[in-house]
């Protein structure tokens, strides 16, 4: 239960919201968004977030959020979560209104061999992490490789869907895959994000149950990796897209 705070809010994250030692990446990059959204105050549609992953968070948080500009059309506001030890994560959001413009491009076509949610393998893995176990339902969305690749690609779906904000919610899922490089790395290798940025396709992002989500490393050198992400819903509109930045440690 969040405790309301002036500038944000307080909470203790709950175990089943782990990731390792730390808070699932996506719980707490939501939990970012939720204070900078009850700080800003009627706020236009989330369009884009950088999050840094600083350090571990668990146990007691504040969520704290502060508005660093209102414009015309765009509305940008800082957020920090902070616990025991400091500073964990710090976020810059970018929300604005939908603007009338001519240009229109969409380079964001879903996988070719893509299968299906309704006929997608579940997930089953009694080591996942506690937040994938207890919060999401998870399905295989392409085929077995023949080769191994760096590259992920899941169904995925919060079950408390009901009760989120649609852009809480995709915030929420968008992280909620492995390092694309993982199929490649050695078991039990450990990893860490440290950093990333989204942007959102859409003010209104929707979807039938599902969200389809892929993360693709494309360079891996001294113990960092860099990947490109992309979430669709199930009609396959583009819903986001991002970069992670991500700490090999094997």
């Amino acid at each position: 239960i969040a405790e309301p705070l002036p500038d944000g809010l307080a909470l203790s994250i709950p175990p089943d919201w782990h990731q390792g030692r730390t808070a699932y990446g996506g719980f707490s990059s939501a939990l970012a968004l939720i204070a900078a959204m009850r700080v800003g105050g009627g706020l236009p549609p989330l369009r884009s977030a950088q999050i840094s992953m600083i350090a571990p968070l668990s146990g007691p948080v504040e969520a704290r959020a502060r508005v660093l500009r209102r414009g015309r059309n765009a509305t940008w506001v800082s957020a920090e979560i902070a616990g025991e030890g400091g500073i964990g994560l710090a976020a810059s959001f970018v929300f604005m209104a939908p603007i009338e413009s001519t240009l229109q491009i969409d380079d964001r076509t879903s996988p070719a061999d893509l299968i299906g949610a309704d006929d997608a393998r579940p997930f089953a893995n009694p080591q996942a992490p506690a937040f994938l176990q207890h919060h999401f339902d998870v399905r295989f969305a392409l085929p077995r490789f023949a080769e191994k690749r760096p590259e992920m690609c899941w169904w995925a779906r919060t079950r408390e869907r009901e009760r989120l904000d649609p852009m809480v919610e995709l915030l929420l899922t968008a992280d909620a895959l492995p390092p694309g490089v993982m199929p490649l790395l050695k078991p039990g290798v450990p990893v860490s994000t440290m950093q990333w940025q989204v942007n959102l396709l859409t003010p209104t992002p929707a979807t039938d149950d599902w969200w389809l989500l892929r993360s693709a490393g494309d360079y891996a050198q001294d113990g960092c990796s860099s990947q490109t992400m992309a979430i669709w819903n199930t009609a396959g509109e583009p819903m986001l897209t991002g970069m992670q930045s991500i700490a090999l440690f094997g």
